[in-house]
Parts: structure tokens; sequence; C-alpha cells
């Protein structure tokens, strides 16, 4: 079945992700108690790495594994990070994942590189992995109270451009296209909107920097309006 952008079933998986994200802002202090905390790190944990390790052995199974199944996409190296962080909840995995896994994941969600749709194997997984990339930082930032900084948006977009030297690299030797750097995806997706190849890659510089700073505004603004009663340097004990 072929999927087909802003249909029911990409809504379905859209609205999936929303109703993540508004279960966890409202139950964030059940889910600051150190017991609900620690089930719910670890079952965010547990589903971001079932869903990297299962997407494998689906490669494995139906013969598709190959050099282009190397977790070198940037949301596969986010679903790993994201896992880490939950598990050490350290503050500067939190900067990388919070700027470089909400921007690619949400990017992902809503233009969505995928060639399965409702009820296959990669739907689920595509839509339930990202999702949680997002839902890892989110909850860093709701439940545990850790806030981005002004230069951890420099200091992201700078692990942003290391995490793509092993994918220029794959690239290049195997013709893959890891992180989208060889050529634009076929489908749709805001690279659509930029110069051709090479030159996208030196206008997604400034995407990247727009982004990063609006996701970092975004921060301040709901911290003013919302939470104000909320100190970043608090946080439940492990």
């Amino acid at each position: 079945m072929t999927f087909v952008p802003f249909s029911w079933a990409h809504l379905l998986g859209l609205a999936i992700a929303v109703v993540t994200v508004v279960v966890m802002v409202s139950f964030r202090e059940k889910l600051r108690e150190p017991k609900n905390n620690r089930k719910a790190r670890y079952g965010l944990v547990i589903v971001l790495v079932g869903c990297e390790i299962s997407l494998q052995v689906w490669y494995g199974l139906t013969d598709n594994w190959g050099l282009q199944s190397l977790p070198f996409q940037l949301c596969s190296m986010m679903m790993w990070l994201s896992a880490l962080l939950l598990l050490t909840r350290n503050r500067k995995l939190y900067e990388i994942t919070f700027f470089l896994g909400i921007m690619g994941a949400l990017q992902a969600l809503l233009t969505p590189n995928l060639d399965a749709s409702f009820p296959q194997f990669r739907y689920f997984h595509f839509f339930i992995a990202h999702t949680a990339i997002i839902a890892a930082s989110v909850f860093l930032t709701v439940i545990e109270r850790y806030r981005p900084t002004f230069f951890s948006v420099f200091r992201a977009l700078g692990w942003l451009h290391v995490l793509a030297i092993p994918a220029a690299i794959t690239n290049t030797l195997t013709g893959s296209n890891f992180m989208f750097l060889a050529r634009k995806p076929d489908t749709a997706s805001i690279l659509d909107l930029l110069a051709p190849w090479p030159w996208y890659l030196l206008e997604l510089e400034l995407v990247a920097v727009i982004l990063c700073l609006a996701m970092f505004g975004i921060v301040l603004v709901m911290d003013r309006l919302f939470l104000k009663e909320e100190r970043p340097d608090e946080r439940p004990s492990s």
C-alpha cells in the first residue's frame, strides 16, 4: 500500500504524536514522582531501542538489509542518543537531542520519506520511532525542567556537522543518501523548496539556524506564559 501525504493514515500518525506530547505535559506532575519517572523514562528507552532493533530485524527478514540500513540517518542517530539521554539525563546530550532530534523528527513526521502505509510494519515503526524521539526531549524539558540556552543552539549545530561526517563518507563510498546529503529524497519534503544539489546544502545551514533559534524562542515564550513557577535547575531524584 502506497503512503499518501496528509491522508487519513498520515493524519493518524500525526495525531498520535500530538496526543503523546499533550499527555506528557498534562501529567507532568505525576511523571515527576520518582517511581513514575523511572517507569516513563525506561519505557521510552525500550520503545526507542526496540524501534531500531526491530527495523534491523525486519530488513533481515525481508532481504532488504544492506549498507543503506546502517544507522547514519539523523533520526536513527537521534534514537540512540535519545535513549542514552533518558538513561543518563546528561545535559550535553539534551542540547543535541532537543534541537536535532525534535527538528529532524518533526520534519520527518510532516513530510514522511516513507514507502509503506497503514497497517504495514514500516508505517507503525516510522511514526512510533519519530514520536519517541520528540517525546524523549519533551520529557527532559517538561518533566525534568531542562532548558536549552542560546549558546546550546550553536553547539547543537556544531554536532550536526560532526554527525554528518560518517554519513557523508558512507554516501561517497556506497552511493547511499544518509541525511539526504547526496541528493534530495524521492518523496516531497522541505528540500523541494530549496535549490538543486549541492546548493541546497548551503541553504539548509540557514534553515537549521532559523529552526533552532525558533525552538529556543518557543521555550522562552512557553516559560513566560505557562511555567513561571518552575525552575530549570530543579529535577526529580533518580
